[in-house]
């Protein structure tokens, strides 16, 4: 069969927001409809949704809420999941050339930047998006996590860095209403935090926050939110980010509001800190003791200057939430300076070439930033260019674009991969489970359990 006469074979690679909004996008196009269309999104996890899943905090259910979205594109006969699958060891590059047109790389950014300075390595000292993984019940980190240090530190001043604090602040029974798993429970339950101090280098007017995060912050009736009166400060720089931006005024008045009031008596404190750059992580045989910061002043740009004033906070642990970090994929060109897949608008170049037929969207694309808005639009402009090439007939020439020869590899393979449908069986799982104890849903963690529920009679992956 040409490849006129039959629909355009797509493989995304990441079931997360950017991978399954592309998929959106291809469904949508008058161009792919004309010819018709057929979507097989592989995902590594044996659930989709990617960081709705496995990286927003689960005090935020409305976030989560993107999900009912998602649902929607999957639910589409044109589009298949094909869960449980590793690009690289299940699955090959020279695979995916046999069997589709196009292949477009979504998986995101689930690593966390590296940070130099020095005592980073020592035992105390963890990257956000490990502890993110372990509260967010990833199956494929450790069941347990080390909560034992009463004062801690969180460098970084975005979203992530407040969901880490906030988390690390509340108690085990304020996150028991919520999906946790039972070894999550149990561990925030003994967690040994009052204090977390959340460290940014900058002022109130550069903080990434958003308004909304930044208000929750003081929702819990254990967490007293504080801030110095003298980090409120701002130069040209700030007051022209201010009047160009109504959420950097918002941010920057929230703040200000917590620094202006009475300090409360609620048991748990958490620090904000601004105009703090930390220099070095202090130890003691091998364990966090502190952080070394160095105090900035604003320099009339925005920016900041150092002053040479040094702080030594007494602190058990270190958390620094300063970016996450994609993943460098098998055959797939990565610049590691930026963490993202060479492209322009979506094609994958190498040495300046296309490579023809691949793609790539997402964190991976852009890098770790923007909100589901940049996201979408993401999807759309690399959605463009595979359009555009189809047109030119400049796509990948397939051997077997069959629906049923990718199915047939997986099988002689024995891979135990997860469908659409065995979602819907581990989503009702997880909710009788949740309903057991009066709950929305309790996460499964485990990855063979999880596979037991979506896929019962598939054998589990060695």
């Amino acid at each position: 069969m040409s490849a006129e006469n039959r629909p355009l074979r797509v493989a995304i690679v990441g079931a997360g927001p950017a991978g399954i909004y592309a998929a959106d996008a291809l469904m949508k196009s008058d161009t792919a409809k004309e010819r018709g269309v057929s979507i097989d999104l592989f995902e590594r996890m044996p659930a989709p949704f990617g960081l709705i899943r496995y990286g927003v905090a689960p005090d935020h259910p409305r976030i989560k809420g993107i999900i009912t979205a998602l649902h929607k594109v999957l639910d589409k006969p044109q589009v298949r999941l094909l869960g449980n699958v590793d690009y690289g060891t299940d699955i090959t590059l020279d695979d995916f050339k046999s069997l589709y047109d196009a292949v477009i790389f979504s998986t995101g950014a689930t690593d966390d930047r590296a940070m130099d300075i020095p005592g980073i390595d020592l035992d105390g000292s963890y990257g956000a998006a490990q502890f993110v993984a372990w509260y967010d019940g990833h199956p494929d980190f450790p069941r347990t996590w080390p909560l034992d240090a009463e004062k801690v530190a969180v460098i970084g001043v975005g979203n992530v860095a407040l969901d880490v604090a906030r988390v690390l602040a509340k108690t085990g029974e304020e996150l028991l209403p919520t999906e946790i798993p039972p070894n999550v429970y149990s561990g925030l339950t003994n967690n040994k935090a009052i204090e977390v101090h959340v460290f940014g280098r900058r002022g109130p007017a550069q903080a990434k926050f958003t308004p909304l995060e930044l208000k929750e912050l003081d929702h819990s009736p254990t967490i007293e939110v504080i801030v110095d009166p003298e980090d409120i400060d701002y130069d040209e720089g700030s007051a022209v980010a201010r009047r160009g931006s109504k959420i950097t005024d918002q941010v920057a008045t929230i703040i200000e509001n917590y620094a202006i009031r009475e300090p409360g008596d609620r048991p748990h404190k958490l620090f904000l800190h601004f105009f703090e750059s930390p220099v070095e992580i202090l130890g003691a045989d091998g364990k966090v003791v502190g952080l070394r910061t160095e105090r900035t002043q604003l320099d009339g740009t925005g920016n900041v200057k150092p002053t040479g004033k040094m702080t030594d906070w007494d602190l058990g642990a270190v958390y620094r939430a300063v970016g996450y970090l994609s993943d460098n994929l098998p055959q797939i060109p990565f610049d590691e300076q930026a963490g993202v897949i060479p492209n322009e608008a979506g094609r994958i170049f190498d040495d300046g070439e296309h490579l023809v037929g691949l793609y790539t969207t997402g964190w991976v694309k852009r890098g770790p930033i923007g909100l589901i808005g940049h996201t979408k639009g993401d999807a759309n402009e690399t959605v463009e260019c595979i359009l555009d090439d189809m047109k030119a007939d400049n796509l990948n020439a397939p051997g077997s674009p069959e629906e049923s020869a990718v199915i047939e590899l997986l099988e002689s393979r024995s891979i135990p991969f997860t469908t659409w449908d065995g979602w819907y069986r581990l989503d009702e799982h997880e909710r009788a489970l949740g309903e057991a104890e009066g709950r929305e849903r309790v996460k499964v963690v485990e990855r063979d359990a999880m596979l037991a529920a979506a896929e019962p009679d598939k054998v589990t992956k060695a």
